[in-house]
């Protein structure tokens, strides 16, 4: 039959042929041959898998486990023609994690195709979903043990063991519940599952019976007072029951009473306890079983209270030799009096001080041309109690005023009638004024006029202040004008001037000075501690915020090679002017490691330092510059000379940022920046300004060299100015004499340009302590630590003084022929020590000088004291 339309017949054939040739590419074009399958393997066993791609010439074929790409190297495909590709997938020793589904995955030209699934079981010995626990009991009560596990094959059985013995119970299912009745005894318990592939046991769980503790031990009194003792105890065994709490037992005078505390942690005050008395304490702990016996008592004594009472009745009488102080004691007090101490002032400067048995003081040594202030106080064994009210004289200035000569009587009595009235009127109005000035000053000033001699002076405070109290270091605090914050964080660390005495000046320099000082503590006995201390004529209220904030952050340092700071404080001044802040830190008796370095190579009687000792150094200070960068905190002066020996010989990082107010010789000056350690900061420090651990660890690769070099200076020859251009140019310190390579090698690894190529303190500190386990332990008689370091030198101890001729561009260098022990503290003098002469300080001679204080030295004094020294002794 002819077609109706014949034109459009080969039309009609060509799209008949595209839609049937597009037909083929979108059904037909890339497809996956093959069916799907299950595959049981046993556990260990291996099996290849595999799908055909037909349709693409090159392909991208990808393997899925439950819709996950399988990450293996194990997998491959080949071509078997053009457009035909067979995929592999290799699975060696398979495991429980092996099971799932299997399929592959193909992408081209836009189009994607999934190959059918291959599903694959891994059979095994059982798996342990649910294992027996360790578990703590009551006697002889009943509790359960669970244990439960799976397949596939899924087990039959699970059995139990009782310490090594088989139950005989019929075997249980997959889940077992072992119902025990109760035990007395420590038992252990565990489980076997059964399937047809073998058995697997379970973990062996121990199941303790609770009891009663242990006593307790090392029972201790410590930090005693007048009435409170702080007790702490290492609590017994506590038998599988912990220790909710503990009762304390104080016997005193036939009388006992108990206190209940929680724990941990084992420690308590006890309170409300009787001064100077003797006490018993014992202590037991509990826990849900019940009671621990007790310890067996121990006695203690508790010290006597520092008066709580000024002296009464005082009165200050003017005789023809002078003043005299007199008051009336406190019966009550009589026991433990040991005296009375007596200061006088003038302008804000004590005069004198006496300390005297009776009831009255003699007041000598001051000028009458001046106003006189007199406070007296109670002193016995725990201290001196409150001062009493402030008395005060006025000068003889004005009463020379009042009295006018009466020589000239041969004059016209009107005239001389005259002239004494107007001399009176002013006296008188001069007196008044001077009165009313002082009294909105101080309070009421004179009383009534009472024998004995001459005229009483009496002085009622407007208002009186407690030497123990905070009160004034408050005010003083608040007259600094520093933060509120900073405030907030030097609240607990502040100790008023009356608890500390100064001593001895250690060192000075350019910004401030080190001096020695006697600490009361808690307890009444003494610490010697050393103060650091800005100079009175170079800061403002920003240096003492600068200074006291970096004391601040001493405050929560706790590690044994990092110095701790004891507290701040404040000495006060004349009116107007700034007190000076002080910052107090431990004593250390062997002072600066970079002294000690140098005494022991150059010193008069020189010492030998094995390399055991030397790595035991860089141990010390390693471990506190890993504590204080885990701190987060960046030194940015890392240096032996801010290091500081004790006297167990362990080293302590100190001067946190501090030590540029009192070193200069070591710091150099960039412009019109502050001076800056140039020879121990990192190139990113001296290019940028940038301070990280990364610098830190830099400076702690110059400190390796100084160590190692016996305190040599770093970049000898090589000016301040240069240091950057030097190093720039791919110089570093050279490998010192007999100097480890392990030990250069890490210097070198401390000095990388790039920051964060340097290893960390945590990675040096094990390479030091690999390094120090490596080397030989010297004997006992060979280690300087314990036998140079005595006192083996002659009857004269000697500190020469060696003028180098330094500015503050420059460092010092001893020249080879001189004998130099140590560098002063911030001056630009040598100062030689004699290394043989490490005594204490209470053997050095007394000083000849009147500045030796009982307290805190005043201000002119101490800075005319200053001006008259003409060296100083670093007491090692």
């Amino acid at each position: 039959m002819l077609s109706p339309w014949p034109c459009c017949s080969p039309i009609k054939g060509f799209l008949l042929f595209a839609v049937a040739l597009g037909l083929t590419g979108t059904t037909t074009g890339l497809w996956f041959t093959g069916h799907g399958y299950n595959l049981t393997l046993s556990q260990g066993h291996g099996t290849k898998l595999n799908c055909s791609l037909q349709g693409v010439e090159e392909p991208e074929i990808l393997w899925l486990k439950d819709g996950v790409p399988v990450q293996s190297a194990d997998q491959m495909y080949i071509p078997i023609d053009e457009d035909h590709w067979i995929s592999y997938l290799s699975l060696n020793n398979v495991g429980r994690p092996d099971a799932g589904r299997y399929r592959c995955e193909a992408e081209a030209n836009g189009m994607k195709a999934l190959s059918d699934d291959i599903w694959i079981m891994v059979e095994g010995v059982p798996y342990f979903t649910l294992e027996p626990n360790d578990l703590s009991v009551f006697p002889n009560s009943s509790f359960n043990m669970s244990c439960a596990a799976v397949g596939p094959p899924e087990p039959s059985t699970i059995t139990w063991w009782i310490d090594k013995k088989h139950v005989t119970e019929k075997p249980d299912h997959a889940l077992s519940v072992l119902l025990v009745p109760g035990i007395h005894q420590s038992t252990y318990f565990s489980c076997e599952a059964h399937n047809e592939k073998g058995v697997s046991s379970s973990r062996t769980a121990i199941v303790r019976v609770k009891g009663l503790p242990f006593t307790p031990y090392n029972l201790t009194v410590r930090q005693m007072t007048s009435s409170a003792a702080a007790v702490a105890w290492n609590p017994g065994f506590e038998n599988y029951s912990p220790i909710h709490s503990c009762t304390i037992q104080v016997s005193h005078d036939n009388t006992i009473y108990s206190q209940f505390i929680s724990v941990p942690p084992f420690s308590t005050t006890v309170e409300d306890l009787q001064p100077l008395t003797n006490h018993s304490i014992c202590v037991q702990c509990s826990n849900e079983i019940g009671a621990s016996p007790f310890t067996d008592w121990l006695q203690f004594q508790m010290l006597v209270s520092v008066p709580q009472l000024s002296p009464q009745n005082v009165c200050l009488v003017k005789t023809e030799f002078g003043l005299v102080l007199e008051w009336e004691g406190s019966p009550e007090l009589e026991n433990s009096l040991l005296g009375y101490k007596v200061q006088w002032e003038q302008e804000n400067i004590t005069q004198g001080e006496v300390f005297v048995q009776g009831n009255q003081a003699n007041i000598t040594t001051w000028d009458p041309q001046k106003d006189l202030n007199v406070r007296v106080c109670i002193a016995n064994s725990a201290g001196c109690g409150p001062w009493s009210d402030l008395f005060f004289a006025t000068s003889s200035e004005e009463a020379g005023k009042q009295r006018q000569t009466h020589a000239r009587m041969s004059w016209v009595p009107l005239v001389l009638g005259i002239l004494t009235a107007l001399v009176t009127v002013v006296a008188m109005t001069l007196i008044f004024l001077r009165k009313r000035r002082k009294e909105a000053r101080f309070g009421n000033l004179f009383g009534s006029v009472l024998g004995r001699g001459g005229p009483v002076i009496q002085f009622t405070a407007a208002r009186s202040f407690n030497r123990r109290g905070t009160e004034l270091m408050e005010a003083t605090l608040d007259s600094v004008g520093i933060s509120d914050e900073l405030k907030s964080k030097l609240k607990d660390v502040l100790i008023q001037q009356q608890q500390f005495t100064l001593g001895r000046t250690l060192g000075k320099g350019e910004f401030g000075s080190v001096r020695e000082a006697q600490l009361k503590i808690n307890d009444g006995s003494f610490q010697k501690v050393a103060v650091k201390m800005l100079k009175t004529e170079i800061f403002c209220s920003s240096d003492i915020e600068e200074f006291l904030r970096e004391a601040a952050f001493m405050k929560d340092f706790n590690h044994p090679n990092v110095c701790k700071l004891i507290g701040v404080s404040l000495r006060s001044r004349t009116k107007g002017r700034l007190p000076v802040p002080m910052v107090i830190l431990p004593f250390m008796k062997h002072g600066d490691l970079h002294t000690f370095l140098l005494m022991s190579r150059i010193g008069e009687e020189p010492i030998s330092l094995p390399i055991q000792t030397l790595v035991k150094f860089m141990i010390d200070i390693c471990s506190g510059m890993e504590y204080l960068s885990s701190k987060s905190f960046i030194h940015r002066d890392l240096a032996t000379r801010n290091c500081m020996l004790n006297e167990d010989m362990t080293v302590c990082v100190a001067d946190f940022g501090l030590s540029k107010k009192i070193y200069s010789g070591d710091y150099y000056r960039q412009g019109c920046a502050s001076k800056l350690p140039v020879k121990w900061l990192a190139l990113e420090s001296l290019a940028d300004n940038i301070y990280t651990s990364y610098s830190d660890v830099w400076a702690f690769g110059v400190t390796l060299w100084e160590i190692a070099t016996l305190g040599q200076t770093p970049y000898a020859g090589i000016e301040n100015s240069e240091i950057y251009s030097y190093l720039i140019a791919g110089n570093r310190l050279k490998q010192p004499p007999d100097c480890l390579d392990d030990l250069y090698e890490m210097m070198c690894q401390c000095w990388i340009t790039e920051p964060k190529r340097r290893p960390s303190f945590t990675d040096l500190r094990r390479r030091l302590e690999a390094t120090w386990g490596r080397l030989s332990v010297l004997s006992a008689s060979q280690d300087p630590l314990y036998v140079n370091l005595e006192e083996t030198c002659g009857a004269s101890t000697r500190a020469f003084i060696l003028h180098s001729g330094c500015g503050e561009e420059n460092d010092c260098y001893p020249e080879p022929s001189q004998t130099i022990g140590a560098t002063a503290v911030g001056s630009p003098y040598r100062y030689i020590v004699n290394p043989g002469c490490l005594r204490e300080a209470n053997e050095w001679p007394l000083p000849l000088h009147n500045g030796e204080a009982q307290g805190l030295l005043n201000e002119e004094e101490d800075e005319e004291g200053e001006m008259q020294e003409d060296k100083v002794v670093i007491n090692l």
